[in-house]
């Protein structure tokens, strides 16, 4: 397993204000994670990245977490008033405000939708805008996990105890039906381009019976999951260095027009392009849509 020092950021554990965000609590710096590792390479399908060991503590202010189809899972390693000792967070349809002070110290892993069908084996549809409880998902295996990695002093111990536990729920875990799946890469391949009608007829199912099917498995409705992915486009090409043609953007992403890319961009991030971009300028952390290994899962 690689272990390295992390030079880059991800979402602290935090919980979901009832509410859509107002673009006036946009993200705030959250934290670095101490260390991040690699999982083994036959759980790569399931996550979005690799896992990430949090060990200092911070008080946030009001953070937003844009829209996502990833579900974290998160095991505290020490205790904090806010959430259960771990958890799972799932998808969400709209940017939302995070309350709360973080743990001290956690450890968290990003799970790309159709791994987090497989690994907590269960509807995302029933998880999706809720913070729940990693023992009311997987009982007892959900606790035990959590006693295991706060009675181990060692990361690389902690991250070994990972690997194993999600290749357990690799092996016994269900399967996403092919027909979602190959939606969901066409989806991603496409940037969400391609009609969810043309998509149903590719898989000989009913729109219907897709729709279903498919917020079962991926916690969202495909033509949400399609958004996403078409604002990721969008939110690559942001680097916070200069002004950008947003109507260019616009169409090179596949959009209408600027007003549909504004849109999307003030429902899923809280904030506007200009917003975005000059927070990318200043150094504040803002955590992306869609993760480009949950993309290629």
């Amino acid at each position: 397993m690689n272990i390295m020092a992390a030079n880059d950021h991800h979402t602290a554990e935090a919980g979901i204000a009832t509410g859509t965000a107002a673009s006036t609590a946009g993200p705030e710096r959250v934290r670095s994670p101490r260390l991040v590792a690699s999982p083994q390479p036959r759980l790569r399908s399931l996550l979005s990245r690799g896992y990430a060991g949090f060990t200092e503590a911070t008080v946030p202010r009001r953070l937003v977490l844009p829209a996502t189809a990833s579900v974290p899972l998160v095991v505290k390693l020490a205790d904090s008033p806010y959430r259960p000792p771990a958890f799972v967070l799932g998808a969400h349809d709209a940017s939302a405000v995070l309350e709360g002070t973080c743990a001290p110290s956690y450890l968290e892993v990003i799970l790309n939708p159709l791994g987090a069908y497989t690994v907590l084996g269960l509807p995302l549809d029933e998880l999706a805008g809720h913070t729940v409880d990693l023992t009311d998902v997987l009982g007892p295996d959900g606790r035990r996990l959590g006693e295991r990695l706060r009675a181990t002093p060692s990361w690389r111990r902690r991250f070994g105890l990972v690997d194993r536990f999600l290749l357990g729920r690799l092996e016994d875990g269900p399967r996403p039906a092919p027909e979602v799946v190959w939606v969901w890469r066409r989806l991603v391949a496409t940037g969400g381009g391609v009609p969810i009608g043309r998509l149903a007829a590719e898989v000989e199912w009913s729109h219907k019976h897709l729709i279903t099917r498919f917020r079962q498995q991926v916690g969202l409705q495909p033509k949400l999951a399609a958004r996403l992915v078409r604002l990721d486009r969008v939110w690559r090409r942001l680097d916070g260095r200069g002004p950008l043609d947003w109507g260019r953007v616009a169409v090179e992403a596949g959009y209408a027009d600027q007003a549909h890319l504004v849109r999307d961009f003030g429902r899923f991030t809280g904030m506007t392009p200009t917003q975005f971009q000059a927070r990318l300028r200043s150094g504040r952390e803002v955590k992306s849509v869609q993760d480009p290994v949950a993309a290629s899962a």
